[in-house]
């Protein structure tokens, strides 16, 4: 924003206005919604057999079609999906303040109207009412504390989820309300023990019953690639980070935390031996690592130190059209539809664990483990801390994180700059194995045994230090 701007009281173009109806804006499309799901927001039109077209499920519930709270003479108001407020008859002046920036966003005279703000993200929203003898009689100032707040967090994604949920415990635990979070069915069980004071709920249980009613203010969080005019988020998460975006979308501290997961039933180790559980499957084929013969390498190597791997991806094969990638040649295979805390058992007892940028390098940092992450198209910033990237940094890199390329979730071999070139997918194809293997050696305890082939090389080198 300009100085210029900045000058001015009110803001520009930060509410919606409607005049003589009896029910609030329509809500706009919210963009996609998460990393690792296909459409996961966008309202996007699909053609049917018969030629009809049908609109897909939006991402999220939206807010109950009148607003939730009661004020006096008549005036409904609430701050599900921003700041809504529905004036009866008569002649009112009304005033929407940021009350934590000073700033005027919002001031008309009106009869019958609706007045929904722009902005969905957390605003500490300030309304004041005036009759037409100037009269203030009605203020309110946005507190959520003691109060039903909801967040929606959209399914079909795990690490997203996973990177997001802290900060709506911090939301929950910085207001003092009285939260419910939606998410998808198979992860509540790794959270619902964990945060007791935090009501879960999956989408169908939202939409089939009439908490939508109940709700003071609702919070969407959502990888939101078109939202120009920064309606659903403050800044592009790009910029910011995929988890840390939640916690400016909320009004929390962005700093990265790691969830609680809820403890292992059992308790006991899967195996006896030293293991290391990989994940080398992912949605979209930027993601994985390229280099052809990597894996096998690499676990080779891991086997040679002493370790067991194990591979703990939900399918032992995925891709598609002329495009499939193998669970890699020598791990165990621990792949299928299993439980999410059965993953967490798996990681918890491990010695470290080596994937993408993908949900299960996410549960592996939920589950505190020591996570080497191979990834290069997206930036370090775009994940959570790891001493242990693997990224190279002369090859092309970070495109998840350029504004200018919005990604597809349709098209698997999304590549932006150097698709259908020589260097395609060169971001992680160019990451060796003794790239791979220098990084892993700086885990602390490793390995277990030497290798055999390192442990021969050792007499020659103490050899030439002695002839010198």
């Amino acid at each position: 924003m300009s100085q210029s701007e900045v000058a001015s009281p009110v803001a520009p173009a930060s509410t919606s206005f409607s005049e003589n109806s009896s029910s609030p804006p329509q809500e706009t499309g919210v963009g996609d919604g998460g990393n690792d799901s296909d459409n996961a927001g966008d309202i996007t039109v699909k053609a049917k057999d018969d030629g009809e077209k049908k609109e897909e499920k939006p991402a999220f519930a939206g807010a109950s079609p009148i607003p939730t709270q009661e004020g006096p003479a008549g005036i409904r108001y609430d701050f599900n999906l921003g700041c809504r407020v529905a004036l009866p008859e008569g002649k009112w002046t009304i005033r929407l303040t940021d009350l934590d920036t000073g700033n005027i966003l919002f001031e008309t005279t009106a009869g019958k109207a609706n007045v929904n703000s722009s902005k969905r993200f957390y605003v500490r929203f300030g309304i004041q009412i005036k009759d037409e003898t100037g009269n203030v009689i009605f203020s309110h100032r946005l507190d959520c504390r003691d109060q039903h707040v909801l967040v929606q967090l959209p399914v079909g994604t795990l690490g997203d989820t996973l990177g997001w949920f802290p900060y709506v415990a911090r939301f929950a635990a910085q207001h003092h309300c009285k939260l419910t979070c939606v998410m998808a069915a198979p992860i509540i069980p790794l959270f619902r023990n964990s945060y007791p004071h935090i009501r879960f709920i999956t989408p169908e249980e939202l939409e089939n019953g009439d908490l939508l009613k109940t709700f003071y203010a609702t919070y969407t969080l959502g990888l939101f690639f078109d939202d120009k005019n920064n309606i659903w988020q403050p800044c592009d998460f790009r910029l910011v980070g995929l988890h840390r975006t939640a916690g400016y979308i909320l009004g929390v501290d962005p700093t990265e935390e790691p969830p609680v997961l809820a403890p292992d039933e059992d308790k006991s180790r899967p195996i006896k031996e030293p293991y290391v559980c990989i994940a080398a499957q992912s949605s979209s084929q930027c993601k994985y690592w390229n280099n052809p013969d990597g894996w096998r390498q690499l676990v080779a190597y891991l086997q040679e130190c002493g370790y067991r791997v194990i591979c703990i991806d939900q399918k032992p094969v995925h891709g598609t059209g002329i495009m499939w990638n193998h669970i890699p040649y020598g791990a165990e295979d621990q792949t299928g539809d299993r439980l999410l805390s059965e993953r967490v058992r798996w990681l918890r007892h491990a010695d470290f664990f080596i994937g993408l940028s993908s949900g299960l390098s996410w549960l592996a940092w939920a589950a505190r483990c020591k996570v080497v992450m191979i990834a290069g198209f997206t930036h370090p910033t775009n994940e959570f801390h790891t001493p242990w990237r693997v990224v190279n940094w002369h090859a092309c890199n970070s495109c998840w994180n350029d504004p200018t390329h919005r990604f597809d979730h349709k098209d698997f071999l999304w590549c932006p700059r150097q698709k259908g070139t020589p260097r395609q997918f060169e971001c992680t194809r160019l990451i060796t194995v003794d790239h791979v293997k220098h990084v892993i050696g700086t885990i602390p305890g490793f390995p277990v045994k030497q290798p055999a082939s390192e442990a021969a090389e050792e007499p020659t080198q103490h050899k030439s230090k002695k002839k010198r």
